[in-house]
């Protein structure tokens, strides 16, 4: 038996799987998000172990003798947040979170100074990542950075609770821009340019290896026969690759979620930092992943229902099938976007609208505008010379096979749909602990059987390619002008 615990910013996620891996059981426990100024965004680090605390006791309510064969624990979490621990393993602040923007300044300042972040980190120095917010908090909290003796990312900050380890993974940690993302090891340049040592950091293990064991008292609590071992696990898209088994070089996932995520597996690490493209460690040894990232893919389509009065199924019944690109153009940043625009100031918009424009001319719209998006996430992990067949379709806005049809056709690739169930982080991470239990990887990080491949339609193809040649010029547009 292994558990699976996901930390994500709205909830933990706790699943109970078999040796076979069918789910037991499983529970979830919600979080709040603290907002005390604009671009601000922060959680109470031991919110997070409360949850986690109230998940296992409801397993082992719900499946008490399946929890006491329990092997192994493994961990997923929402990346880049800055826990900040004192030397006694308490939190000195709240932690800052990945969608908090405080740090915009910090991130041009230690561009500009350290070059390497963009050659040993691989990536933009974003307000998102930890580095940056840590060079806030030396700047602005200068009395908690002087105190501060371990930083932690949120999951493992629960893992320093189950076990009383100071551990973290290569996938999540990649995330931090302190690692060296090809050697797979802290870098003293990049940490000393925040004004860090590696005593502040975490012990580092691959996600399938173990990094420590339950303690004794929390195996009482839960009736656990045997201190499991707690694997490495990975940040929540890799641990989502190991859900779907996107684990070998070449293997893709989009993920139509709150965000959107191009995600592919690669054998050697693989930056374009001048397109905004994320390459991290993977969560299995030996292995690397790059992602395009979209801030607002179902996201874009919640919003629109919530402003029609109408649900998001509502709106995309409204379509049926569709013979050509919609005429209107949409933007789809909220929120701004990450790949391949870092930039956290533009917004969305609609363009072209017309007297004649309805719900249904609105929704099309929204669903090209997302898929444009991810479009250009492909285009920049083409130029970092990455090469995808196919991907396997996974989060909420999957259920449309219409939208998968235009992503289809506009990546020019097959959209494989698995069978319905949860390949979620909470499933990659249970796999990790069961990797780290059985002591290997073989065999653990199969893929999901599908239910439909949807190939894209040539006609289709061709218009679509035309219209995002077209959608493009619009961002450029805007920031000539001033947006």
């Amino acid at each position: 038996m292994f558990i699976g615990l996901d930390i994500g910013t709205s909830s933990v996620k706790g699943i109970l799987i078999g040796e076979d891996q069918s789910l037991i059981a499983s529970a979830t426990a919600d979080l709040s998000v603290e907002r005390p100024h604009p671009g601000w965004s922060e959680q109470d680090p031991d919110s997070w172990w409360t949850a986690c605390e109230t998940v296992l006791d409801a397993l082992a309510s719900r499946a008490p003798k399946e929890l006491a064969a329990v092997k192994g624990i493994g961990l997923s979490g929402h990346m880049h947040g800055a826990t900040l621990l004192d030397d006694a393993g308490k939190p000195l602040r709240p932690c800052i979170l990945w969608n908090d923007g405080r740090s915009g300044r910090q991130c041009a300042e230690l561009e500009a100074a350290e070059p390497k972040f963009l050659t040993l980190g691989g990536n933009r120095v974003m307000p998102g990542f930890t580095a940056p917010k840590l060079q806030w908090v030396r700047e602005n909290e200068p009395e908690i950075f002087a105190r501060t003796a371990k930083v932690l990312l949120p999951k493992d900050y629960v893992r320093f609770k189950l076990t009383g380890e100071y551990v973290g993974d290569m996938s999540d940690s990649a995330g931090t821009l302190w690692l060296d993302v090809a050697r797979r090891d802290w870098s003293d340049e990049l940490l000393a340019a925040t004004g860090l040592t590696r005593n502040h950091m975490p012990r580092l293990v691959e996600g399938s290896e173990s990094s420590g064991m339950l303690k004794a008292d929390l195996c009482a609590r839960w009736g656990i026969d045997g201190a499991p071992v707690v694997a490495g696990g990975g940040g929540d898209n890799a641990a989502s690759a190991c859900g779907v088994g996107a684990v070998n070089p070449g293997s893709a996932f989009v993920s139509l979620g709150t965000s959107g995520v191009l995600f592919v597996t690669n054998d050697r690490f693989s930056p374009n930092v001048e397109s905004a493209v994320h390459a991290f460690c993977h969560a299995v040894p030996d292995t690397w992943h790059q992602m395009g990232v979209i801030l607002s893919a179902t996201d874009s389509l919640n919003w629109l229902a919530k402003t029609l009065k109408k649900s998001p199924g509502e709106l995309t019944g409204l379509l049926g099938r569709i013979s050509r690109p919609s005429e209107i153009s949409f933007l789809p940043y909220l929120g701004g976007e990450r790949t391949p625009h870092n930039d956290v100031d533009i917004r969305a918009g609609f363009f072209g609208i017309g007297h004649e424009t309805d719900d249904a001319a609105l929704t099309h719209a929204v669903l090209d505008g997302v898929a444009f998006a991810l479009k250009d996430c492909l285009d920049a992990l083409t130029v970092a010379g990455t090469k995808i067949d196919r991907v396997l379709a996974v989060g909420g806005g999957s259920r449309s096979d219409l939208w998968l049809e235009i992503i289809a056709s506009l990546l020019d690739i097959p959209v494989d749909v698995p069978v319905d169930g949860d390949f979620g982080a909470s499933l990659g991470a249970a796999r990790l602990g069961q990797a780290a239990a059985l002591g290997t990887t073989d065999g653990i990080f199969a893929k999901p059987a599908l239910k439909a491949s949807i190939d894209p339609v040539p006609a289709l193809t061709e218009s679509y390619a035309e219209a995002h040649g077209r959608w493009r010029n619009l961002y450029p547009a805007l920031k000539q002008a001033g947006f």
